[in-house]
């Protein structure tokens, strides 16, 4: 959500510094550390130590300790074939990382997934919003459209999303009688996800379309193979080079998917009919070209978002501990009991819940990466350094280096839920993963996210009724291609219940 519409989260009473950070003043102008290697080479070598050799943060830690540097040069996966130029300039501290967001000096023209873009079959033919720079006058458009649903919607948010939730709770329980110890939370999130994104946008439930339970499914293979370029799926050692040949040298095709997202597509050009109707009448859209935009904010930037952010969040809140979910549940339930129920005002009153929010998004942002190119020559601040960028230069950021900066953060590794309470909230201008600051709104101008506010609304949402059901949890983490695998092992009743 934006300023552009009726619904808003507010901070708490204690004041936020609403201005940037201003670039330090008389920094030494540097040239820019790091090589691209030979041709061909270079990046094929950067490719494989980032999958494999050393890993993703291994790769980045390893070069800013090499160069001295939070901005070098290097080569980003996928390279050569898939990318014609997979050249970058990292930017990897909270200082420089915003160059990222002014669309004044980066261009955001074709560069969602980095220094490639995925085949426009994947959307029937069509450059939708998200690869969309703001200067094009259908970025405008579109943006403009999202934030009218978003904002006709905002009644329904709360009320829709903890139905949702309580069906998600009951088949958590459900499997954790049957098999102790074993509740897999993803594959239940993500059906709860999926189910709530087409409910607010259909008004339907999609077990009453042709998709049936097969919506998550669809989605997950639809973006699998635009992303797998950027992925590695843990096989055995042995396998690296059989799947960097398969994944990483060429794109997949978009045939391998063409009939699910068919059935995806033509379940929500059925069931959106008044929303598509508005974008022709209100927006002078095309329907069928609408229609693939809404299919592709409600999968890849909806049902994609919250399938890492849900996740994401479950997992650093209940490897917290103990301690953490006594003082969640104090809070939630004191404000839901003094507030008379669960609205936006008791929500903005829970202090500790924001704070726990906010600080998931920062540990483990739920899109990871960053990119921009330069339209002009112009001059990027680290903390120790000015370096200058020429025109057409690649811009590359990596977010949980930037939202884990040690001269911005204190303890910045440890996950600590009150972190952006009182005073902390002036921390919230170094939280970067909508794509923007925290405390700036999503704008036509801008490529913020147009949801960034009911992500934040929706996760503290789960944190309430999570903690108005349950007094703690115990869980078990990992990682995934995208994002962290979570599995429930215990769940306490909440006392009296």
């Amino acid at each position: 959500m934006s300023a552009n519409s009726s619904f808003k989260l507010q901070p708490s009473s204690s004041s936020i510094d609403d201005h940037s950070a201003s670039p330090p003043s008389k920094l030494p102008l540097k040239p820019i550390p790091g090589k691209y290697g030979l041709p061909f080479l270079g990046p094929i070598k950067d490719r494989l130590d980032y999958f494999y050799n050393q890993g993703l943060e291994t790769f980045f830690r390893t070069r800013i300790e090499k160069h001295q540097s939070t901005v070098f040069r290097t080569n980003m996966p996928p390279g050569p074939f898939i990318s014609s130029n997979p050249r970058v300039i990292a930017v990897l501290d909270a200082i420089s990382f915003p160059i990222l967001f002014d669309t004044s000096k980066v261009e955001k023209l074709d560069v969602l997934d980095g220094t490639y873009m995925p085949s426009k079959s994947f959307t029937g033919g069509y450059r939708v919003c998200a690869y969309l720079d703001p200067s094009e006058p259908n970025h405008t458009v579109f943006k403009r459209w999202f934030f009218s649903l978003l904002a006709a919607r905002h009644h329904s948010f709360i009320p829709l999303f903890r139905n949702s939730l309580s069906e998600l709770f009951i088949n958590l329980e459900d499997q954790l009688s049957d098999k102790p110890g074993e509740a897999y939370f993803n594959t239940l999130s993500d059906s709860m996800s999926f189910n709530f994104v087409f409910r607010l946008f259909s008004d339907r439930s999609p077990s009453d379309t042709k998709l049936g339970s097969d919506g998550p499914k669809l989605f997950d293979m639809w973006l699998f193979v635009q992303l797998a370029p950027l992925m590695t799926l843990g096989l055995s050692k042995w396998l690296n080079y059989l799947e960097d040949l398969l994944l990483h040298t060429i794109p997949l095709p978009s045939f391998l998917v063409k009939s699910r997202y068919k059935k995806l597509y033509g379940a929500f050009y059925e069931s959106t009919k008044p929303i598509l109707d508005k974008a022709t009448e209100d927006f002078g859209l095309k329907r069928d070209e609408a229609c693939h935009n809404l299919v592709f904010m409600a999968g890849f930037n909806a049902y994609g978002g919250m399938k890492t952010t849900f996740p994401g969040l479950i997992k650093w809140v209940g490897l917290a501990g103990e301690k953490l979910h006594r003082q969640l549940a104090d809070e939630i339930r004191t404000v839901v009991r003094n507030e008379g129920g669960i609205t936006l005002s008791a929500l903005n009153k829970m202090t500790l819940t924001k704070s726990v929010v906010y600080e998931a998004l920062r540990i483990e942002p739920p899109v990871p990466f960053q990119y921009g190119k330069a339209k002009e020559d112009l001059v990027v601040y680290s903390h120790d350094a000015a370096f200058e960028i020429k025109k057409g230069e690649m811009i590359f950021g990596y977010q949980p280096l930037a939202t884990k900066d040690p001269k911005i953060f204190e303890n910045p590794e440890e996950f600590v839920g009150h972190r952006f309470v009182g005073e902390g909230e002036r921390l919230l201008k170094y939280l970067y993963w909508s794509n923007g600051r925290e405390i700036d709104d999503p704008t036509v101008g801008n490529k913020q996210c147009p949801g960034k506010d009911l992500v934040v609304l929706l996760s503290r949402v789960m944190l309430v009724e999570l903690f108005l059901r349950y007094d703690t949890f115990t869980v078990e983490a990992g990682r995934l291609p995208l994002g962290s695998s979570v599995t429930f092992k215990s769940l306490t009743k909440a006392t009296g219940s």
